[in-house]
Order: C-alpha cells, then structure tokens, then sequence
C-alpha cells in the first residue's frame, strides 16, 4: 500500500481550475435570480406564488404541532446555553419525535417533510435553542442524508437511510486545519486498497462529529492504475478503527455546538461506501449545499421573527421622556426595520423554499443569495435588538433573571448568528461564488477573449460567439415594462416597486457588462466591485420576494393590508441601500484599501501597533495536521 498523500501545492491558477471543475456547468432549467443579473425581470417564474400540495401541508403542520411542544417542554435553552452542550435525552426526544428524518423519504422511515416545512422546522426549533437547530441542520442538510438522496446507490440507501432517520446522527467533514474554501489543497488520503479505501488525515469543525454515528467524509484519492483519482466523498462509520475525535471546539456562541477535530489514521472504508465515482467528491458537495443552503436562512428567518416579538413587546413596556421608547423617532425607525427586514428574511426562504419543493426551476443562485442575506441582515437585526434593549441588551440572561427581570438572551442571540455569516460559505466567498454565476453567460460566449492561455484561433471564435451575444443581448437593456407606468398594476401600491426591480435589473446587467467591459480578464481580482454586484442582486432578490409575498397574502386574505405596508416599507429601504451600492461600484476607495494592505502587509505601520500588549501568546497559527497516529484521547460522545 502507498504512503498517504502529502498536501498538494497548487497554484492560484490551479484552485480555481478546481473549483471551476466542481461548479454544476448547464442550465437546463430557469432561474429567476440568474435572469435578474441578466437584466430580464421574470415576475412569471415566482408569481403566483408557488404553494404547497394539501397533503404536503397536512403532513407538515402536524409535525409542526409536535416538534412546538417538543421545544417547549424538552428544549432547555438556557441550561444549553449554561452547559455548553446538548443534553443527551434532548437528542433522544428529537430521535423519538422523528426529528432526524424530516427530509428523509417515509419508505426509509422518515418524516418526508418538503423543504418548506423541513425550514420551517428549522426555524421553529432554531428559537428554542439555535445549537439544537445546528444539530438539526447539519445532519440533514448537508450530513449523509442529503448526499445519499441525490448520489448514493439502492444499496447504500437501504443501508443507511432507516438508521439515518431514525437513530443515527451524521456530519459533513470536508474543512482542514489550512484548508477553508480552498479544497484544491485538501491533504486527507484515501489510497486504494483491495476492496477498501484506507484514510488518512485530520479534518476540522466537524460539526455534529463529536456525537456523530455517520459521517460524510471528503478525502483525495491519489490517482493510479484504474483509479481516476481526486476529492471523493465516502460514508464513514463514527467509530471505525483508527477515528478519534481528539478536540471539542468551543466559540463565541453556539455553545452547545458538537463540533469538534477529528482525525483518521489508517482508517479501512468499504468501497461499497464511496458515494458517486471518484473525483466527484466536491461537485457532490455544492449539488448538496444548492438547497442545503435554505437552512441558515430559514433559522435566520425564525430569528428575526424572536427580535421583533421582543423588540415590541420591550419598547412598549419601557417608557423615557413621558413615553414608550417605540414612539421615539430614533428607537422607531430600528422597529420598523426589524419588522420590514423580519418579513422579507421569511418571504426569501419561504419562496425559494417552495421553488425547490416544485423543481422546475434552477435554484443554485436563489439559494446563494437567501444565506448570503440572511445571514447578513438576521446578524444587523439582533444587533439593534440589542442596542434598543440598552444596558439589558448587553447583560445575559441568566443575570438578568438572578436580579428579577424577563431573561432575555439578546446578546447570546447576536454571538450565536455571527457564525452563520460563515457557516457553509463566508459572506466573501458567497459573493464570489454568486458573481460567476451571475456572469456565466457572459463567460460562456466570450470567456476565451480574456483567458491569457487562449491561441489567437480561440480568441477569434470567442468574438464571433460574444458579437452575436451581445447583439441580441444588449439592446434589451435600454427599455422595459418598468418605464411603462401601468405595469404590474395588479400589485397595487406595490407596483412602482416592481417597476423599480425591473428597471434596476437592467441597470445592474448595464453595470455588469461595463466592468467587464473595463477589466476583462482582471474582472476576478475585483472582488469589492464583485460584491457590490451581488448585494445589489440580493435585494432585488428580496424585494421581489416581499412583494410576491404580499401579494399571495392579500389575495388569500390573510394580513394583506399589514403585508402590502411590510412589503412596501421593506422595499423602500431596500431601495435606498441599492442606490448607495450602485454609486459605491464607481466612486470608492477600493484603489486607495490595496495601497493600505501592500503598506500593511510590508510592516510599513508597525508602529501603529506600538503601546498595546497580546494576550494571544505565542503558538503556531495553524495547528499541525500532519497524518499519523493520535496522541490524544478520543472525546466522541456516543447518544444511546
């Protein structure tokens, strides 16, 4: 048998190419979002909203009905909190509830929840404990289930499906001590042997992988006689020979997390246990997030729902100058953009929810952009609950029931969301991934213009397919419905909004195609003017949303009137943030930000640093993940 691979050194040039290979290439179905960046509003393929069969919602509001009194009379947030770790007959009751198989198909006993009600679940049981919800979500989200779904064999569903929904916890384990949004240099082996594969390597934030029974792990197999080689993904059982679990991290919050380091030393894995061919490995893994993804938002969502119930009831209580703090212009204008904000994080993952339920459309980008801006706006959302809590929003709420008041964990709520502007994909690494999207068409006609490698016979036939492109394309951008003053009247007050959508979608693709235009093959180093592009995109993404949402509410009759003036409230200040992104794509200190890092970078401000100390120490800043055998003891917490 051959030695364990080592990391492997690549090029810049080489990780993207990578990347590149993993990324899901065809569109065979629409995409809203996709023709959004286009510049081509199609209203069609979101309204009427898409709603779920009576069945699907019969199914799903009794387990909801079950799931809510499991929360509150078996979820101990606080004690969770206090405890930093989730008690064992907690995970037990969700096993007895049927929890583990929500996403999981009834002819392998699960639940078969659709994605709508699995992310309402989510965001349910996310407010009675956000590490629960984790738990949760990481097993079906992006654990063993979903892969197997989409991947796996007949075999290995009858293998693994029924204990996965029933009894057995998973993790995803793709992420290295160096190794983030980087997996060119994914260094764990797994060197063919026989009938077996045998693993070798440390992984990292394995969460869910201190109490896990399966894991999903993501291993470089070495390329060799009838082995194609490259990343592949296996189902591993926990306590095979050689797995230890040697570390339970800890963090800012989240504190019942069950994350943790594991690392594998000569771990033999059955090759009837390698999900897809080899090499498939990461493709599988971002097939898997396209609608893995919907669970952060869906928690983000449930959480800026918990803020402005806390938000009303509080400022009204809490009286200054003779009245409630609510009825003060500068506490006021917090509350309405918690509430404008609370309605349109629950229209985005409500509708891209039921988008991926019907399957008729290409989610990748919508699904991008609800967990880019969820998590954004749901970690701004509880930062002004905070800031309107006062002095109370700062104090833990075991503090403030010791001294008699309401125990309100504000501030937990605002350290356990900072992680999800990480989790699955960090804010810059989401834009980034949503701008090749978004510029996919561009780069599929005229890509081999600026690609520098390209011969001169390429780059000929590039032009011809970009001339032709750009001569249907471009002319759609000068006028639309959103210049028409009737259009969309339907939506009633709303209707100037989706004419602004309209509009600005055309302008975005103006702006797109300019930059383009200007860097050409640069435009990839351009990852400020990149981000702008996408944030833009995610609030006509999300003012669409609201507006649909609103829509559907006031023609069931259910809260339409408050949902049109949530909807139209949202849009406003949606529309006021575009704005100033848009005069941020031309007119910044991207230039002036570059010359301050190279300064920064060459020690040409150390003395800025001068008259503080470093409670850091000393200590490497990435630990060593070299393979071998573990020194440590295994902290693996197995849940009868």
């Amino acid at each position: 048998m051959s030695a364990p691979a080592q990391r492997p050194k690549v090029t810049e040039r080489e990780a993207r190419q990578v990347a590149e290979a993993a990324r899901e290439r065809d569109w065979h179905r629409p995409s809203f979002a996709k023709e959004l960046f286009l510049g081509r509003f199609r209203l069609d393929l979101v309204h009427p909203h898409p709603l779920p069969a009576a069945e699907d919602v019969r199914r799903g509001e009794a387990f909801l009905a079950v799931l809510r009194d499991f929360c509150e009379t078996r979820i101990d947030g606080a004690r969770i909190e206090r405890e930093a770790r989730i008690p064992d007959e907690t995970i037990t009751g969700l096993k007895e509830i049927g929890a583990l198989g929500m996403k999981i198909d009834p002819a392998y006993g699960g639940l078969g929840l659709t994605q709508l009600y699995y992310n309402r679940a989510l965001a349910l049981v996310g407010s009675a404990s956000p590490a629960v919800g984790a738990l949760l979500s990481a097993h079906q989200s992006i654990g063993v289930p979903q892969p197997l779904k989409l991947f796996g064999t007949q075999e290995q569903k009858d293998a693994f499906l029924p204990r996965l929904a029933r009894t057995d916890l998973s993790a995803f384990l793709l992420t290295e001590p160096d190794v983030g949004s980087d997996p060119a240099r994914l260094a764990t082996s797994a060197v063919p042997d026989g009938d077996a594969y045998v693993l070798d390597g440390v992984k990292l934030w394995t969460t869910n992988g201190v109490v896990a029974d399966l894991l999903v792990v993501m291993a470089r197999v070495p390329a060799s006689e009838g082995h194609r080689g490259g990343i592949t993904a296996f189902v591993v059982e926990a306590d095979a020979p050689g797995i230890t679990v040697e570390h339970r991290n800890a963090f800012m919050g989240l504190r019942g997390l069950e994350n943790g380091v594991t690392r594998f030393h000569r771990v033999r894995v059955p090759a009837a246990h390698r999900i897809g061919p080899e090499g498939a490995g990461l493709k599988i893994a971002l097939t898997t997030l396209n609608t893995g993804r919907l669970s952060l938002p869906a928690a983000c969502a449930g959480a800026a729902k918990w803020c402005l119930k806390i938000a009303r009831e509080w400022s009204a209580e809490r009286e200054q100058w003779g009245r409630p703090v609510a009825r003060h212009e500068a506490v006021g204008t917090k509350i309405s953009f918690i509430a404008a904000t609370a309605f349109a994080l629950e229209a985005v993952v409500d509708l891209a929810s039921q988008m991926a339920d019907e399957d008729r459309n290409d989610i990748r980008i919508e699904a991008a952009l609800a967990k880019l801006y969820a998590s954004e706006k749901a970690w701004l959302i509880a930062d002004e609950l905070v800031q309107i809590r006062g002095g109370r929003g700062y104090e833990t709420a075991d503090s403030l029931a010791a001294r008699g008041e309401r125990a309100v964990p504000a501030e937990q709520l605002l350290r356990d969301l900072r992680i999800n502007r990480i989790f699955e994909g960090s804010t810059e690494i989401m834009h980034l991934l949503i701008a090749r999207e978004a510029v996919d068409a561009h780069l599929s006609v005229a890509g081999d213009l600026i690609d520098p490698e390209k011969s001169l016979g390429d780059k000929a036939r590039a032009g011809a397919r970009a001339g032709g492109f750009y001569a249907r394309w471009l002319p759609g951008l000068v006028t639309g419905a959103g210049q028409l003053p009737g259009a969309y009247g339907e939506f009633g007050a709303l209707a100037g909004h989706l004419r602004y959508i309209e509009r600005t979608s055309r302008k975005l693709a103006r702006s797109t195609f300019y930059g383009m235009s200007r860097w050409q093959g640069r435009m990839e180093l351009k990852q400020a003017f990149l981000g702008r592009i996408v944030d833009i995109g995610a609030e006509l993404f999300a003012m669409s949303a609201a507006c649909v949402r609103a829509e559907l509410l006031r023609t069931t009759g259910e809260h339409g009137a408050e949902a049109h003036r949530l909807a139209d409230a949202f849009c406003h200040q949606a529309r006021l943030r575009i704005e100033e992104l848009f005069g941020r794509l031309w007119s910044n200190t991207d230039d002036l930000d570059r010359r301050i890092v190279d300064g920064v970078l060459a020690g040409r401000y150390t003395w800025l640093e001068a008259g503080v100390v470093d409670p850091s120490g000393d200590g490497p800043w990435i630990a060593d993940a070299t393979p071998g055998p573990s020194t440590e003891q295994n902290v693996h917490r197995h849940i009868p």
